[in-house]
């Protein structure tokens, strides 16, 4: 994994990003050149690089929006030309839609059918020239667990369950005198050797700390020193969990984790360029969904009349309350008796026109109003209500940390994790949102709003 702007991201998918970047670059070049020197006039060569290079931005938009670099690297060359025909359709829409807008953007009558069609095919081989590569063991990463109890399972589980571009290989866990072991017997490493010669002998890359009691007198420390000065990586389990899951563990945190661990950028600059992004985002949103939103408050009406919005009271930034604007899904006084109700995902109390808007996620579009006002970004932790925050603050620590920035329209955990009604879901959540509050950026901000376009189109994720 490499860190961009504190975001983690896989060295694979990043490299195949690029290479297919490139790929569609040079497609789209050398087909718009052979076209101009084959047929005079019929391509406006001055615009060739800028067509060229908005084709490439497109094409991996659309492919990232449907999910096309979060997947598993064994695909086989059905199943990548199954996934990349969506992708190029997308991207074909989309680029149909800019150039009624920009002209300038048309490669000219007959050359953009050979374009995406040598552009797929560059994809395609691009493809499988990088999944062979990464079924290589020279790119496993081999890890060695050091403890053997409950975060010990829970790092191995995440392991072993990795469906993406960074593959793993555990050797095994090194036990801890004192502490309860909670993996199979084959996973446990003999001990009596030094953790460094341990590391060589397996070919171990890096060493993952599980040991929650690391005052205990059996806690390896020079081992682990040793191994450090030694050339092997050592981490521990937060750091590891944060690195391949992008969650905060709750059950492997300490406060000086979060005190010295960096991130948590509240400057000036962070601000301005969040607050430009959010209106810029919001503002285009609104534009381009104003007939869908006549629409949906029509159909409202229709079903059961008025009134087509909905107010409720949300917690917001350190703490203060605010009134979020929804398109009204449920029947009216769907909390009649006065007491509040989690909401979940097959709800009773929804309408039938509401199951489409949540469904499609138009009852949140309303809340761009929320974020021009500045109550809301469009990016950030989701606003809970005061009843069930009071509740979740008594009942999970850390709890309040996502109340230090503005809530979100969209989220890390909203693209991340189901549909939650519950505090045990409110805890899954908040890990993802504690790692959005602590490594926020524009960077990440933007792969948000690309993986909430990939939760809209397929329907994945949570509100």
């Amino acid at each position: 994994m490499i860190r961009i702007f504190s975001h983690y991201v896989s060295k694979m998918a990043f490299v195949l990003l690029l290479l297919e970047l490139l790929m569609l670059l040079a497609s789209a070049s050398v087909a718009s050149v052979l076209w101009f020197s084959d047929q005079h006039g019929n391509f406006r060569a001055d615009n060739l690089y800028l067509s060229s290079l908005t084709f490439a931005l497109v094409i991996i938009f659309s492919m990232s929006a449907l999910g096309m670099y979060q997947h598993s690297s064994r695909e086989g060359i059905r199943t990548t030309l199954i996934r990349i025909m969506p992708s190029f359709a997308l991207g074909f829409g989309l680029l149909s839609a800019l150039i009624a807008v920009r002209p300038e953007f048309y490669f000219g009558r007959g050359i953009s059918s050979v374009i995406f069609a040598i552009g797929a095919t560059a994809v395609v081989l691009t493809r499988l020239v990088v999944f062979k590569s990464a079924e290589s063991a020279l790119l496993e990463a081999r890890l060695i667990f050091v403890g053997s109890g409950p975060l010990a399972r829970e790092c191995m589980d995440l392991a072993h369950s990795k469906i993406g571009f960074h593959q793993f290989s555990v050797v095994g866990c090194v036990p801890i005198a004192g502490e309860d072991s909670c993996v199979p017997a084959s996973q446990l490493l003999p001990v009596g050797e030094s953790l460094l010669s341990m590391a060589r002998r397996y070919e171990a890359r890096e060493l993952v700390v599980t040991v929650t009691n690391r005052r205990s007198k059996e806690f390896p420390v020079r081992d682990l020193l040793a191994c450090a000065l030694g050339g092997v990586r050592v981490t521990d389990a937060a750091t590891f969990f944060e690195r391949e899951a992008c969650q905060i563990r709750l059950d492997s945190l300490q406060p000086s984790y979060l005190i010295f661990g960096g991130g948590f950028d509240q400057s000036f600059w962070r601000a301005s360029v969040k607050r430009s992004f959010d209106l810029v985002a919001s503002g285009l949103i609104t534009l381009v969904s104003l007939p869908l939103m006549l629409a949906a408050a029509a159909a409202i009406v229709v079903e059961d009349g008025g009134p087509v919005f909905y107010q409720q009271e949300r917690v917001g930034k350190d703490g203060a309350i605010f009134n979020v604007l929804k398109f009204r899904s449920m029947r009216k006084n769907a909390e009649a008796p006065g007491v509040p109700t989690w909401a979940a995902a097959n709800d009773p109390r929804v309408t039938r026109v509401g199951h489409y808007l949540r469904m499609l996620r138009i009852d949140e579009l309303p809340q761009m109003l929320n974020v021009f006002k500045g109550e809301m970004s469009f990016v950030g932790p989701r606003p809970e209500r005061a009843f069930f925050v009071d509740q979740l603050a008594r009942d999970i620590p850390y709890y309040n940390v996502r109340h230090s920035i503005k809530p979100g329209v969209t989220g890390l955990a909203q693209v991340r994790y189901q549909y939650g009604a519950s505090v045990e879901d409110a805890i899954q959540k908040l890990q993802y949102d504690l790692y959005y509050v602590k490594n926020n950026s524009l960077f990440l901000d933007l792969l948000i709003l690309i993986d909430t376009v990939q939760v809209v189109l397929l329907g994945k994720g949570s509100r």
